[in-house]
């Protein structure tokens, strides 16, 4: 789609004629990691306005730039103007999505979004389908659209790509709605409520109701993937009369595991039925929530017509994403679990009791950051989850930041007197680098913000040979 398109599509002005007919290589909205031959878009954001790096992004070699004023020293043949950046990014994506018209798989929920997302795609893509999927974590008002924009970057046929595999995040009611009405998903997958984002939500109930937005979404024809084992996601079936298909380990759902056991850090192995069958599955992610990820996954592949066999095979080579579970062994004999992306009260406990299932630990230490957007009663979950950790039987706990001071509070009054609190990620590595054995297994957790990934930074430099 050439300059020119994109503004007829927004009721503008097209640049210079000698850039009129170029076609963007990609979309950008961020000057740091412009590429040669993309379009920029000067977004407005709550701390910086990207009509500010209109300058830097064309003397870096952007196509052009889109933008809702024409910022100083810019010559005009190289912009593009509309009343609203956001709006002409969005609107960009959506008619690309509508002209496609292939099969959208949205995916929400309060955790496994993102490592629900790349096991769908590499299913599909095992099944022999070429899909675009969100880039990282893109999942908000810019992410989405631009993730989207995919269809049409670096040269690329939109017909050439079968499947869209798209995160769908929010933190307001409303925003999954939105977003919808830019990727018109045709499959929607709920993964979990839980806990999360309670910072701007009322209660669990008001999250899930958020989350349900999705499913309300759907065309008529369109496919709801919900988690049976979260009564405030299966209850969604009720709310459309669609298909569903349901995933889960404690109650009936048409897409099951059972016998599920432990490999320790190889992994897990467990039998996976579906409506056309049941087979052994071994993989290398580990943990009963890396389980629940890969049903929904699986029910999606399976609507989508990837055989059973091809499924148990994908998932046997499937390795952990970074910092999502990843496994990093140390020459000096111990590991680190690295699955400091995110953190959550729910995700946390899950990981801990992962860590407990490990047999050939000598010792399990937990070293856990600060978990914000938890509302008012982010004290208390902190120190519930202490005490859970303690009655895991964990032999040390390190919180990290903050909030984290209650985790060990909690750890202390349950009877855990390993437990200690440090002020930075970088401390707790240098706890660690002069305290850990051989043997040991450590699992690494906290929020994004916190940065719980220097904790291995630290580790790394202590032990670098």
């Amino acid at each position: 789609m050439t300059l020119r398109e994109m503004a007829e599509i927004w009721g503008a002005a097209p640049p210079a004629p000698e850039i009129a007919e170029q076609e963007p290589q990609g979309f950008s909205i961020d000057s740091r990691t412009l590429r040669r031959g993309d379009l920029f878009f000067a977004i407005r954001g709550r701390v910086r306005d990207g009509h500010a790096f209109v300058r830097e992004a064309l003397e870096k070699g952007a196509c052009a730039a889109v933008v809702s004023e024409l910022p100083p020293d810019v010559p005009a043949e190289r912009v593009i103007r509309v009343p609203d950046t956001l709006w002409a990014l969005q609107e960009l994506a959506r008619v690309v999505r509508q002209r496609w018209g292939r099969t959208v798989i949205g995916i929400t929920g309060s955790s496994g979004k993102t490592m629900t997302k790349e096991l769908v795609a590499r299913l599909l893509e095992a099944g022999g389908y070429r899909v675009i999927k969100t880039i990282g974590n893109y999942n908000n008002a810019y992410g989405l659209p631009l993730s989207l924009l995919g269809l049409i970057a670096e040269g690329a046929s939109p017909e050439a790509f079968h499947f869209a595999v798209l995160e769908m995040g929010m933190s307001a009611p409303g925003e999954i709605a939105h977003l919808a009405t830019i990727a018109r998903p045709t499959i929607g997958v709920v993964t979990t409520v839980s806990a999360v984002h309670l910072e701007f939500f009322p209660s669990v109930e008001a999250i899930a109701e958020a989350k349900a937005e999705l499913v309300d979404a759907l065309p008529d024809d369109g496919l709801a993937i919900l988690n049976a084992d979260n009564p405030l996601v299966a209850r969604m079936r009720e709310r459309r009369p669609i298909a569903v298909r349901t995933f889960g380990i404690e109650h009936a759902a048409d897409v099951r595991a059972r016998d599920i056991r432990a490999l320790g850090l190889e992994g897990m192995r467990f039998t996976l039925q579906m409506p056309s069958g049941e087979v052994d599955v071994r993989t290398p992610l580990l943990g009963r929530h890396q389980v629940m990820n890969i049903l929904a996954a699986a029910a999606v592949a399976d609507a989508c017509g990837v055989s059973l066999s091809v499924i148990r095979e994908a998932l046997a080579t499937i390795t952990p994403y970074a910092r999502r579970g990843e496994i990093v062994r140390f020459p000096q004999g111990f590991v680190v679990i690295d699955d400091s992306y995110n953190s959550n009260p729910r995700s946390l406990l899950e990981m801990v009791r992962t860590l407990r299932e490990i047999e050939e630990a000598r010792r399990r230490l937990v070293v856990a950051g600060e978990m914000l957007e938890l509302g008012e009663r982010a004290a208390a979950f902190h120190r519930e989850c202490g005490q859970e950790i303690a009655r895991l039987g964990m032999d040390v706990l390190i919180g990290v930041r903050g909030l984290a001071r209650e985790l060990v509070e909690g750890a202390r009054a349950a009877g855990m007197d390993t437990a200690f609190f440090v002020e930075t990620p970088e401390e707790a590595g240098r706890w660690l680098s002069t305290h850990v054995r051989e043997g040991d297994v450590i699992l690494v957790k906290g929020s994004r913000a916190v940065g719980m990934e220097r904790v291995i930074e630290e580790l790394r430099r202590a032990f670098a040979s």
